[in-house]
């Protein structure tokens, strides 16, 4: 007869050797994964992001536990809960996924990436299902990880699956901004939220020499960038970036997008019309470094671009500290697109000059970019050295 341990173990080798085939495992994380499969840390009832069309679609445990056991076993991230925890649809998605199980392939790269040793204490920021902090606690042990979820249901969810898992590191309910200072200093942050500012208190509780790895963006757009940053002694930290990622972002510091309704009362109002040569393909897509960069280059400016096809539809620009906004019009088979600008910022000025200063300079990927932070999370983008500060879009 074979038991639950050795079904278990083979389901996480599976997995594991997949992951490892591909380079996103490391060989010291091997056992972990292996021993400590996600199925472990995953509701009755999740939601599998389907890749090919962008929608997330509902995989119930009760209704179809091979289904179940597939999902949870491919490398797609796995929505495991909507709206912070007021969904009431069933088993339709609902509004904003709000906690999930990363891709696999995600969640090796970044504990390959934090690059720990044996006897490091590690923080992680958001615990989610528990499974990434499960692993964490494998190869460290568990009185070194600390991990910070804000969702009260979700952090006791995660607790109990962890002790079921026999594992125990110390799981508070509380707000990640704020870190954990009853356990730092630590070696290593490790966060699992897009987040748009560093907080200081991460950079306070690591040890100089330690590492914050963060997927990190602007409210241009809902990119992420994973940047690594090493504390100096003067609580200072700096960084590239290593590649996209997408999160969900840090509860504290979404985008409120209705702070834009009184931005544009009526179109276009007074807004100042014109021409521009670029079209909505130069705006850059996804997973593109052009939408990211331009966030990097052009401050306090959030972005999103409405399409009725390939190369049709329009762009938005607003100011987040003024009630400066741009539209930008784009007709399919047309060259360039039609502007309208108004209050004291004319960002879509900023945005050409920020994408041309880009293309000038060879259209230089994400880890060419980094960050440096200040102890007061103040934050400085370069490029190749932290000396090469990135160009100020706005006119002086």
């Amino acid at each position: 007869m074979t038991s639950a341990a050795d079904q278990e173990g083979r389901a996480g080798d599976e997995p594991a050797r997949s992951l490892r085939e591909t380079g996103a495992l490391a060989p010291a994380w091997a056992e972990a994964f292996r021993a400590v499969p996600r199925a472990r840390f995953l509701p009755d009832l999740v939601w599998a992001y389907d890749m090919a069309t962008g929608r997330s679609l509902p995989v119930s445990r009760t209704d179809d536990p091979e289904a179940w056991e597939r999902a949870a076993r491919a490398n797609v991230p796995l929505v495991t809960q909507w709206d912070d925890g007021a969904h009431s649809g069933g088993t339709a998605p609902g509004t904003v996924a709000t906690s999930s199980a990363s891709m696999p392939s995600v969640v090796a790269a970044m504990l390959r990436d934090l690059d720990v040793n044996d006897g490091m204490r590690v923080l992680e920021i958001g615990t989610g299902t528990g499974w990434n902090a499960g692993l964490l606690t494998r190869r460290l042990g568990d009185g070194n990880v600390v991990s910070v979820e804000i969702d009260a249901a979700v952090a006791a969810r995660a607790r109990a699956a962890l002790q079921r898992a026999g594992l125990g590191p110390e799981v508070v309910h509380g707000d990640g901004r704020d870190g954990w200072p009853a356990g730092a200093p630590y070696d290593r942050v490790i966060v699992t939220a897009g987040v748009r500012a560093v907080p200081s208190a991460w950079l306070a509780q690591t040890r100089p020499g330690g590492i914050v790895l963060a997927p990190w963006g602007t409210h241009y757009s809902d990119q992420d960038a994973l940047v690594r940053l090493t504390v100096d002694e003067d609580g200072q930290a700096s960084g590239r970036f290593l590649r996209m990622v997408e999160f969900m972002k840090l509860r504290a510091q979404r985008l409120d997008w209705d702070r834009f309704r009184a931005h544009v009362p009526a179109f276009p109002g007074d807004a100042e019309m014109s021409r521009t040569r670029l079209t909505l393909a130069d705006l850059g897509d996804r997973y593109e470094p052009a939408r990211f960069v331009a966030g990097l280059c052009v401050p306090d400016c959030a972005h999103v671009v409405n399409k009725r096809g390939d190369d049709a539809g329009k762009a938005w620009f607003f100011d987040l500290t003024s009630r400066s906004w741009a539209a930008v019009g784009f007709r399919g088979g047309e060259p360039g697109g039609t502007v309208h600008q108004s209050g004291p910022r004319r960002l879509w000025d900023e945005v050409e000059r920020a994408l041309a200063w880009w293309v000038e300079r060879g259209r230089p990927g994400v880890d060419r970019f980094g960050l440096t932070v200040g102890p007061d999370g103040t934050t400085r983008a370069w490029l190749d050295r932290p000396a090469d500060l990135l160009p100020a879009a706005a006119p002086t």
